[in-house]
């Protein structure tokens, strides 16, 4: 693959004993050579060298998602050579991570906040403090947010866990490293 930042090989592993969505036959029919398309997946290495794990291929059919990307690869460079935008910096602020870095996220979002009414205290430090801290892209590691709270790892993952099941946070790089789910 490439995608106008470099070239990354991509694998994608196929369990021929499974049922096939139809859906996805379909879609691998429509990929060509030197066409464009979207790739989910995370970045492995294996014999020192990299390539994506793919989860999901499919091809592009609208060609926003082109520009799109590339605006997003900017906006990440950006970020993390120059550091957040003046104006997110001094509002209280932060840049948001994963398929939305760039964007400006406010510190609570009024949506998220009636979310958390059904979670315990404890959820609720754990997403304020994921919500508040610096991050990169990826994230905090449950280590950095108990270390941030004051709190045991143990204590973490148990609020954690709640804000994983209401769908507030996701998981990214790892199971130990989450970020705060954006808001459509």
């Amino acid at each position: 693959m490439d995608d106008g930042t470099g070239i990354i090989e991509a694998k994608q592993w196929i369990d021929t004993d499974s049922n096939k969505d139809e859906m996805d036959v379909e879609s691998k029919s429509k990929l060509v050579q030197d066409g464009y398309c979207r790739v989910w997946g995370r970045v492995k290495q294996f014999n020192n060298k990299r390539h994506v794990g793919a989860h999901i291929i499919r091809p592009i059919t609208d060609y926003n998602e082109i520009n799109y990307h590339l605006l997003e690869a900017t906006a990440v460079h950006l970020f993390f050579t120059r550091g957040p935008p003046p104006t997110a910096q001094s509002a209280g602020q932060k840049v948001a991570g994963t398929n939305g870095a760039g964007a400006v996220q406010q510190e609570f979002d009024p949506q998220q906040e009636a979310l958390l009414s059904g979670v315990t205290p404890l959820a609720r430090r754990v997403f304020r403090t994921l919500v508040k801290s610096p991050q990169s892209n990826e994230g905090l590691h449950v280590q950095m947010i108990a270390s941030q709270m004051g709190v045991s790892v143990s204590d973490a993952y148990k609020g954690g866990e709640q804000l994983l099941a209401s769908g507030l946070i996701f998981t990214t790089s790892d199971d130990d490293t989450w970020a705060v789910m954006p808001m459509v």
